[in-house]
């Protein structure tokens, strides 16, 4: 055994990891891909990409799932986190208005176990096929000693294009125009740090589960219900942006739930009325507030409370908009509020 292996690095588990994952990777590649694993950066020609644009402006972003790995490690199952750092990534850039284009991801782990990798790469691949991204490289490392045993962390930096006078701000919000809520799958990547604490604890408000716990209120495992894949929403919604609706804000429910996120698109003069009741609840929500008794302002902090990403719209579009997503049926949309005179702040009512 060499130093470095003694050392805690197993240089023999990279070397097998990249033999595991090097056809997922490459299976996101198009003829814009000029480089593969192995080299010190990812080359992507943008030439046929900038001709359909006037004035091409990059868009990237970078972004984590969080303490939901901890949730993977407890089921030994990392193929769905995988598809998460990507779907998220992809609506991050959705958010203004952008097409996202490539993806790296890094991960990082205590040991580096083969197996695991193998999983979050096949996952990323899977997420990069189905919306048209290529997977042109990261980062793995070891290191013990930084985490602790069995620990993992992943985060995805992604880059998409759009057009320069087409960007989404929220500028062009207007009192009047309407909320068009997009329905998530569950908790996507966020809220997991308060979702443990009342799931797993048995401490004060905990109830005590694991994640093999069934529960008949969410007519699955617990540890089912909060690995539900993130949705990405960018084929309906991008359909409906080259059709040309007048989408004027979007916003993706992230970390700070429906509270910090709508703001980020409203002007200082504008609030967003959310009307409560008019989406269908995922049971994973009210079952939470009622074990820890949470408070309906902190819920809706949290967490996205079964709407992952929300367009702001004249109401004419809303025809328009249904229209479009008998194209995609896998993917509903509720109006579930307004825009009203007020200071950038969301009114629950």
């Amino acid at each position: 055994m060499d130093l470095y292996t003694q050392a805690g690095v197993d240089i023999e588990a990279g070397n097998e990891t990249v033999k595991r994952i090097k056809s997922d990777v490459a299976s996101t590649h198009t003829s814009a891909v000029l480089t593969g694993i192995g080299s010190f950066g990812g080359l992507y020609d943008l030439g046929e990409i900038i001709k359909n644009y006037t004035n091409p402006v990059l868009v990237q972003s970078i972004d984590g799932v969080g303490t939901k790995l901890s949730v993977a490690r407890m089921m030994n199952k990392y193929d769905t986190v995988g598809e998460d750092i990507v779907n998220h990534c992809c609506d991050d850039l959705l958010a203004m208005g952008a097409r996202s284009l490539t993806f790296l991801d890094y991960v990082a782990h205590d040991k580096l176990d083969p197996n695991v990798m193998q999983a979050m790469v096949s996952g990323m691949a899977k997420a990069c096929r189905e919306n048209g991204v290529a997977l042109i490289g990261g980062e793995t490392a070891e290191m013990p000693g930084t985490y602790m045993a069995g620990e993992h962390d992943i985060a995805g930096s992604i880059t998409g294009v759009v057009e320069k006078d087409k960007i989404i701000t929220g500028e062009k919000i207007k009192e009047g125009d309407i909320l068009l809520g997009l329905p998530s799958s569950g908790l996507h990547t966020n809220g997991y740090s308060l979702a443990r604490k009342i799931l797993f604890s048995d401490i004060s408000v905990g109830a005590g589960h694991t994640v093999d716990t069934q529960v008949d209120e969410l007519g699955m495992s617990v540890g089912e219900a909060l690995l539900k894949v993130h949705v990405n929403y960018s084929m309906p919604v991008l359909e409906m942006l080259d059709s040309g609706i007048d989408i004027r804000g979007i916003a993706h429910i992230t970390g700070g739930g429906f509270l910090e996120n709508i703001p980020r698109v409203l002007s200082e003069n504008l609030d967003a009325q959310i009307n409560l009741n008019t989406w269908p609840m995922l049971p994973i929500f009210p079952y939470m507030q009622k074990i820890a008794n949470v408070p309906q302002d902190q819920m809706y902090r949290a967490f996205n409370m079964g709407i992952g990403l929300i367009l702001v719209v004249p109401p004419a579009e809303k025809e328009k908009i249904e229209n479009i997503l008998q194209n995609h049926p896998d993917y509903k949309i509720f109006e579930i509020g307004q825009i009203i005179n007020g200071n950038k702040k969301v009114v629950l009512i």
